[in-house]
């Protein structure tokens, strides 16, 4: 058998397992009366008034389907429609019932129960291991799960992420960051054709950014390169650049060119690592300290 067919027969026969351990094979999830998309629903709008829009994007459903689920649930009078204050006119948010909150609780409490029923005829150190396995899936399939797309600078994800971006480097910077003084690129330089801005999310949320400008002849320039802290060390940054280098590659860009903190020591490691060279200083920026180049192959 091929390593390919191998690794996807092994991970088939995982979902299988997990399906058949949590019960969510059945019509009736955890002896409720609903299914668990329903139970998920209920969990996902129990923390506060919840755009449907918000709903559907970070649990991948379709919206005729979600609509269906979410006029049953309202029927049952476990949700309820709501229209806080200075919210998008447009714009559906549900919140729960009381009925919604309680059954809500008795859901958690019955949830708990499944979990210690996977962890009680485990001795302390296999439990442990579970546990560790399980965090370590978790992980790993949210970076798989990551979309990187490209967009308006402008959008409101994108301005999002570029505030994160720069709250991060006023706090590490040891000479703090003044934003008007960073005059290295301006986000009209990151609108096509001149440049590009990449979102990229997980579960339609934004965790991460990173932009490139044209900055010479066959030349480019990586600015703005951001991840959640929540999803460091699961190689998003790395895949941020690896899609910046192919889209320069398209555009016939020769070679592409960076500069960072010293502060930033683990972006230095990832720029020496991915094959960026150190060279000598090519811009002003104030907050540079380190000029990499990366040549690229047709």
């Amino acid at each position: 058998m091929r390593p390919e067919m191998r690794q996807i027969h092994q991970v088939r026969a995982f979902n299988r397992t997990v399906t058949r351990r949590l019960g969510v094979l059945n019509e009736k999830y955890l002896g409720r009366s609903r299914p668990l998309v329903e139970s998920r629903l209920l969990y996902e709008i129990g923390s506060g008034a919840t755009a449907v829009r918000e709903l559907r994007a970070r649990l991948g459903l379709d919206s005729g389907f979600t609509s269906r689920l979410l006029r049953k649930l309202e029927r049952r009078r476990l949700v309820t429609a709501v229209r806080p204050q200075a919210a998008d006119g447009r714009a559906r948010f549900l919140r729960l019932t009381r009925a919604g909150i309680a059954e809500l609780r008795r859901i958690n409490a019955l949830a708990d129960e499944l979990v210690r029923s996977m962890l009680a005829p485990l001795d302390t150190a296999r439990a442990q291991r579970l546990i560790s396995a399980m965090a370590e899936v978790d992980r790993l399939l949210r970076a798989s799960s990551v979309e990187v797309t490209s967009e308006h600078p402008a959008s409101p994800d994108a301005q999002y992420c570029l505030e994160r971006y720069f709250d991060e480097l006023a706090k590490r910077f040891p000479e703090g960051y003044d934003r008007a003084a960073d005059e290295s690129a301006a986000v009209d330089d990151f609108i096509a054709p001149r440049g590009r801005f990449l979102v990229a999310r997980l579960f339609g949320e934004p965790v991460g950014c990173a932009a490139m400008r044209r900055f010479g002849p066959g030349i480019g320039e990586i600015k703005r390169m951001w991840v959640s802290p929540a999803m460091r060390g699961l190689g998003l940054a790395r895949q941020l650049l690896a899609e910046l280098e192919r889209i320069a590659r398209r555009s016939r860009t020769r070679a592409v060119r960076l500069d960072t903190n010293a502060s930033l020591k683990e972006a230095i490691r990832l720029y020496r690592s991915c094959g960026f060279r150190e060279i000598d200083a090519f811009n002003d920026n104030p907050y540079a300290q380190h000029w990499f180049e990366k040549r690229l192959s047709r």
